[in-house]
C-alpha cells in the first residue's frame, strides 16, 4: 500500500472510525475519483494536501461522505421493526406507566428511512400511546445523508424498497418525480449530524437505541469503545438493536444478546452479591454443678435412726433361710 493510501486510511479511521482493508483500495478510487474531478484535484497526494491546508472547509466532510456506505431502505430486515412493535414497545409502555415517556435514538440514521419507519409504527399505535411523550433522535456522520433525511424526500426507486403501498399513500405525497414524507412525521424526529467517535453523554439516556449496520466498518477496539458507551446511554431495562452481521458477543461486558428477540441486546443482569451473615452468638447460661461425692465419702455418711429388720417381722412364707 502506497504512503498516500496509508495516510488516507489513517485519516478516515481517526475522523470516522472507518477501517479499510488493504484489498479495499479499489473503493477509494471509485468513490473519490468523481469528487476529485469536480474539485479539479489531480491525484490522491494532492487531495491529502488540500485536506491538510483547510482552505476548502467542505472538502474534508465531502471525502468522509463519499467513503461512507449509506445503504438503507424502509423497514430494512423487517425483524427489528416487528420486535419494536410487538415486544419492545409493549414492554416499555408497561414499565413507563408513571412517566409516560419513551426516548429512541437511531444512531446511524443514514438518509432517514429507519427513523421514519419507526415513526410510522408509532403513528399506527397512536391510540395506545395517547398522552405519551415519544422522542426520536436520529443522527449520522454524513451531513449529506442528514440533509436528505431532514427533507424527507425520496425517489420512486427508494419508496419501492420495503415500503408497503398503504404506507406510501398514507404518509407521503407525490412531488413531481419524488415522494415526500408528510410534515407530521417529519416534525416527530430530530435529525442531527453526529460522529459516534464523539462523546454522546449530553444526549442523556435512551430506552431504545438502533445502531445498525455501522459497527461492521470499525475495528475491534473501536467497536468495544462504542458499545461500552452505548451501554452507558441505554436505560437498565432498555433495548439495543443492531444489524444482522453485528453482535455484542466478545465485545461488551455490559450488554448481551436478548434471549428471544433476534438482533436485540440488553443489559447483563447485575450479579447478586451475597452479604455474609454475621455468626450467631449463643449465650449459654451456666448452672451450678452438683458435686459428685467419692464412693468412700458417700458410704461414710451417717444414717440417722437406721431401720433394723428383724427376721421375726418377715412372714415365714417370705423367708429364704430358716
Amino acid at each position: 500500500m502506497s504512503s498516500d493510501l496509508q495516510e488516507l486510511k489513517q485519516f478516515l479511521r481517526e475522523t470516522s472510525g472507518l477501517t479499510l482493508d488493504a484489498n479495499k483500495a479499489y473503493l477509494i478510487e471509485s468513490r473519490l475519483s468523481p469528487l476529485m474531478r469536480r474539485a479539479g484535484i489531480a491525484n490522491l497526494s494532492e487531495l491529502l494536501k488540500s485536506i491538510k491546508s483547510g482552505k476548502d472547509a467542505s472538502l474534508k466532510q465531502n471525502v468522509i461522505d463519499a467513503m461512507m456506505t449509506n445503504e438503507t431502505f424502509f423497514f430494512r430486515d423487517r425483524a427489528p421493526f416487528d420486535n419494536f412493535r410487538n415486544a419492545i414497545l409493549p414492554k416499555l409502555m408497561e414499565a413507563r406507566q408513571e412517566e409516560r415517556r419513551i426516548r429512541i435514538w437511531c444512531a446511524a440514521a443514514s438518509t432517514g428511512q429507519e427513523p421514519y419507519s419507526l415513526a410510522m409504527i408509532l403513528d399506527e399505535e397512536m391510540k395506545k400511546l395517547a398522552g405519551w411523550n415519544i422522542e426520536i433522535l436520529a443522527t449520522d456522520l454524513s451531513s449529506t445523508a442528514i440533509a436528505t433525511a431532514r427533507a424527507g424526500r425520496y425517489t420512486q426507486f427508494e419508496v419501492q424498497r420495503g415500503l408497503p403501498i398503504t404506507h406510501l399513500l398514507r404518509y407521503f405525497r407525490n412531488e413531481a418525480d419524488s415522494w415526500r414524507i408528510n410534515e407530521y412525521l417529519r416534525a416527530r424526529i430530530q435529525f442531527e449530524e453526529f460522529n459516534l467517535l464523539s462523546d454522546f453523554r449530553d444526549f442523556g439516556q435512551f430506552d431504545i437505541i438502533f445502531c445498525r449496520n455501522v459497527l461492521i466498518y470499525f475495528d475491534v477496539e473501536t467497536k468495544k469503545d462504542i458499545l461500552h458507551r452505548l451501554g452507558g446511554a441505554l436505560a437498565k431495562d432498555g433495548f439495543l438493536t443492531m444489524g444482522s452481521a453485528e453482535t455484542v458477543v466478545g465485545l461488551s461486558e455490559k450488554l448481551m444478546p436478548h434471549p428471544s428477540l433476534r438482533l436485540t441486546s440488553v443489559h447483563r443482569p447485575e450479579p447478586i452479591v451475597q452479604t455474609p451473615k454475621p455468626p450467631i452468638s449463643l449465650t449459654v447460661q451456666s448452672r451450678p454443678l452438683i458435686p459428685v461425692l467419692p464412693r468412700e465419702a458417700s458410704s461414710a455418711i451417717p444414717i440417722e435412726n437406721p431401720v433394723t429388720v428383724v427376721s421375726s417381722m418377715v412372714p415365714k412364707s417370705c423367708r429364704l433361710f430358716g
